[in-house]
């Protein structure tokens, strides 16, 4: 299938690895022209290796999303090496795993500001141009916790829901500008961060890794975890000429893990 997106410019943030790589690769070979976004250029620098490799085109950024700051400057350097960006991946890192509660004010503000704040300024830099060409795609990945709170995840689960309230609203502020706005989510999909919460679980339950990723894949209906490039597939499908009738959901790429309707 031509998803028609040849030619197109994204940025993917967090794209040095797991997601925001698969997805940055799913829209390469599409034929999107991908500036790939991390904290680390190393990564971000690994990820282009794979795509240019792949005969596909890509060029690295050092972005910390912390830093508000570089949100224009960063924006410049992609428009100067391709243009305008037309389709936006917000793909962030996740905060410790804590409780709820009892956190410091300071550990709130810092991930509120990398999170959620730094998503919603990149996206209203990169909408002008969108709206003036009468076509974009801005899709926010976050995490099943939205849907169905993950214990230890508090800061993720309260930050990551204000995101899909903020999608929901700009989906319809844009559609007619020819802007689709979606949220993706993923459920156990087979990278290092979910390796990092299944050893974490271990440890705090006194159990074995093994024992905890076998119990997380009984509850998957398809009785596995997801592959990345499951994941950044389906983004690539979004971000295409055939879902420009999709906006304002939040789309589920978890083989079936979330029970809740």
């Amino acid at each position: 299938m031509d998803l028609e997106l040849s030619n197109k410019t994204a940025l993917v943030l967090g794209g040095g690895g797991g997601l925001g790589s698969a997805i940055a690769l799913s829209l390469a070979k599409e034929g999107v022209r991908i500036a790939v976004a991390d904290i680390s250029l190393d990564a971000a620098q690994k990820t282009v290796a794979l795509i240019t490799e792949a005969g596909f085109q890509a060029f690295a950024l050092a972005w910390d999303l912390a830093h508000l700051d570089v949100i224009d400057p960063n924006i410049k350097a992609i428009e100067a090496e391709y243009g305008p960006v037309d389709i936006l991946v917000n793909n962030t890192g996740g905060p410790p795993p804590t409780t709820s509660h009892s956190q410091d004010a300071g550990l709130w503000s810092e991930q509120f500001n990398s999170m959620v704040l730094s998503v919603i300024k990149i996206t209203d830099r990169v909408l002008p141009s969108m709206r003036q060409r009468g076509w974009g795609r801005v899709i926010t990945s976050t995490s099943s916790g939205v849907v169905s709170p993950i214990p230890n995840l508090g800061i993720s689960n309260s930050l990551r829901l204000a995101l899909v309230g903020w999608s929901k609203t700009l989906a319809r502020e844009v559609g007619g500008d020819g802007i689709t706005v979606n949220i993706v989510l993923p459920g156990r999909i087979a990278t290092g961060r979910i390796t990092f919460l299944d050893e974490a679980k271990a440890k705090r339950e006194g159990r074995s890794v093994e024992e905890v990723s076998k119990e997380s894949t009984a509850a998957i209906a398809v009785g596995r975890y997801g592959q990345p490039h499951e994941y950044g597939d389906v983004v690539a499908f979004l971000a295409s000429a055939k879902a420009g009738y999709l906006t304002g959901s939040v789309i589920r790429i978890d083989g079936g893990l979330i029970s809740s309707i």
